[in-house]
């Protein structure tokens, strides 16, 4: 969970972070902690939704509770799990077309790293 702690120090700061954790104004947990939550009045972000499983994306999205947003981010070029395993590209695919959800895809283009990056990723995909 320590790529979500330094986005949250990146954009907010360290104090305000451990601030906002105190009074449960921001919540991190695994996603094994999800089942039977409902979460209301929340923005909820699932990161490397990539390394999900279709039974894990079903769980955590239907936690959406009154009043609550959700944001599931992966990249399907690093996906951990056996092939064919990973639920990210099925979700997007039964979902992509409902109203009320929306599907951004990103390319190497919006890579905000170091610039080294988006050329490493054009020899990755060189190779594939």
């Amino acid at each position: 969970m320590r790529p979500i702690y330094d986005a949250l120090y990146e954009c907010i700061g360290y104090e305000k972070v451990q601030e906002f954790i105190s009074i449960n104004k921001i919540e991190i947990a695994p996603i094994a902690f999800m089942r039977g939550r409902t979460l209301s009045n929340s923005f909820v972000i699932l990161d490397e939704a990539q390394n999900c499983t279709v039974s894990q994306l079903k769980m955590f999205l239907t936690r959406l509770g009154r009043n609550s947003r959700m944001s599931l981010s992966g990249d399907i070029t690093q996906i951990d799990l056996e092939k064919g395993r990973s639920g990210l590209e099925k979700v997007v695919y039964l979902f992509k077309k409902i109203p009320d959800i929306g599907v951004i895809a990103f390319g190497k283009e919006d890579i905000t790293r170091h610039p080294l990056v988006e050329e490493i990723v054009r020899k990755f995909e060189e190779l594939m």
